[in-house]
């Protein structure tokens, strides 16, 4: 046949004998333990591949965001301590 009468290809169907892997979605307690180690630049390598099957993006960013924002006021609130009670 030539490139121009071939019929399109298809792609296989899935065989019933196999299984359809469905992704675990992290818990909110994983994605925060996640975003801390990663602040830290620390992870393991198992549970950084872990956390790269289950943990989706919009996630990571979402925690990302309001950890960072807890770290910057929280040192806001200690430096206006320290410096409302110095001497």
């Amino acid at each position: 046949m030539s490139e121009s009468t071939r019929p399109p290809a298809t792609p296989p169907e899935p065989s019933p004998a196999t299984p359809s892997v469905e992704r675990k979605s992290a818990s909110l307690f994983q994605v925060v333990g996640a975003v801390f180690w990663s602040f830290f630049g620390v992870r393991k390598g198992r549970a950084m591949q872990q956390d790269t099957a289950t943990i989706k993006l919009h996630h990571v960013v979402l925690v990302g965001v309001v950890m960072a924002a807890l770290f910057v006021f929280s040192l806001i609130a200690l430096v206006s301590y320290i410096t409302r009670n110095a001497p």
